[in-house]
């Protein structure tokens, strides 16, 4: 559960922001996503097969 400690003199607009990006940064929202739907295996391995390659592509890229 992502909570935060608001301060005595914190305006609400920096409490909130603050709070975006830790739920942000736990991944709770990317977690629901990938829990809302079932898919099958073999698009799941095709899925990440192509993710790997978009990452070593892109370490190549940078070097």
């Amino acid at each position: 559960m992502v909570g935060i400690t608001v301060g005595d003199n914190e305006s609400i607009d920096k409490a909130l922001r603050r709070f975006k990006k830790k739920y942000e940064r736990s991944g709770i929202l990317k977690e629901f996503k990938k829990r809302t739907f079932f898919v099958k295996p073999s698009i799941k391995k095709r899925m990440e097969k192509m993710k790997a390659a978009r990452r070593a592509h892109r370490v190549d890229f940078n070097e």
